[in-house]
């Protein structure tokens, strides 16, 4: 019997810490999907949960958990090198600092081409002022052919306080699904959603629960927006989608407000599309971001985004425009806005059409897709 012949068509590994719901993980799905004239793997350096791993909509995709303990990730190696030497890569993208210690692997297996992406900060360094996370990126630095920023402010990060050649440092920003991710004529809210009576404003963020999204800082928010301004109580409604350790803090924030009937947590939800489509306004109140996805969503999705003013926050929205930048951490800051969006729906309605149009023109998925391919093509030259 012949045995199949191989498949010809390249092959990346990409390389996260987890591989669970969230944006950059959400970003290497529709990468996958999207590039289709090439083969991929997922490694995740501890867990790639088998219920993310199924988003991936094709069936050539193999995704490997390493189950890596607390601590410095060279106890990875090994394994890691394993399953690069059996599926032999033209490439290895390697995202965030986590997976950045596995770049030696990489050249020790002989990858063409390693490629790493910086996609955001953690809570512990939101400024990327902390001289030690500088330092681990200079010394990977030999180990690295190419490097993708998700956002203009990430490429100064590494250009110019990592010290960088700009040469060696790309730009992609994410890009979205605008046919997933769409307007409705009116909102629809989502499935189990309690708050379906007609002239509510459902101002609401979709996300892990963790502290470097700032939940939290929303839920203060909307407890201040209501006491500056009583009236509306009848029509301004919360909704924090989303599961971790800051969703009791923020029930918590509610309730001892008197409001935990004003706000929906439904945990975490597979169906964000129409999540999306129930809302009225979208709020990101992150404390560090890269590029979010979220966002994107959010406005493919026609909605007004109100977002603080961290990462490539300020690339995506334009402010006064498509909604509105606010500081980081500025809780009166967020409710005065919060406030004002809420009672003003032809701006909301204004807003969300202008976001969906500059998503369409400036972020779409096809665009993402073809810069990541000039990208994994210098390894075929």
């Amino acid at each position: 019997m012949r045995s199949a012949a191989p498949d010809p068509r390249p092959l990346v590994v990409h390389v996260v810490y987890r591989f669970d719901t969230g944006g950059l993980e959400n970003g290497v799905v529709n990468l996958i999907d999207g590039m289709r004239d090439w083969r991929h793997a997922v490694v995740a350096l501890t867990e790639a949960m088998p219920g993310f791993c199924a988003r991936i909509r094709r069936d050539d995709v193999s995704c490997y958990s390493l189950h890596q303990p607390p601590g410095h990730g060279c106890r990875s190696w090994p394994a890691l090198l394993r399953i690069l030497r059996a599926l032999r890569p033209q490439v290895v993208h390697t995202r965030n600092l986590a997976a950045l210690e596995m770049q030696p692997v990489a050249w020790w297996a002989g990858v063409p081409l390693r490629v790493h992406g910086e996609h955001g900060r953690d809570a512990e360094d939101p400024h990327g002022r902390s001289r030690k996370h500088q330092w681990i990126r200079r010394a990977y630095r030999p180990f690295v052919h190419r490097y993708v920023a998700l956002s203009k402010e990430l490429e100064r990060y590494l250009v110019g306080t990592v010290g960088f050649s700009r040469h060696a440092v790309t730009q992609i920003t994410n890009g979205v699904d605008v046919e997933r991710f769409a307007p409705v004529a009116a909102p629809q809210r989502a499935p189990g959603c309690p708050f379906t009576e007609p002239g509510l404003c459902l101002a609401g963020t979709v996300g892990r629960m963790q502290t470097v999204k700032a939940q939290p800082l929303l839920a203060h928010a909307f407890v201040a927006a209501l006491a500056q301004r009583p009236e509306l109580r009848a029509t301004l409604r919360l909704v924090l989608v989303g599961a971790g350790p800051l969703q009791a803090e923020c029930e918590q924030i509610l309730a001892d407000a008197g409001l935990r009937d004003l706000a929906w947590l439904p945990g975490e939800r597979s169906d964000v599309p129409a999540v999306m489509q129930g809302l009225d306004l979208f709020v990101l109140p992150s404390l560090a971001e890269g590029i979010s996805n979220t966002i994107l969503e959010a406005m493919a999705s026609g909605l007004p985004v109100l977002a603080t003013d961290v990462g490539g926050n300020a690339d995506l929205v334009d402010d006064g425009v498509t909604g509105q930048i606010v500081p980081a951490s500025d809780v009166p800051a967020l409710a005065d806005a919060l406030g004002r969006w809420a009672q003003d729906e032809p701006a909301r309605r204004a807003a969300g059409a202008a976001g969906r149009v500059r998503v369409v023109d400036k972020f779409s998925l096809p665009a993402m897709v073809s810069a990541y391919r000039r990208v994994y093509e210098q390894a075929c030259r």
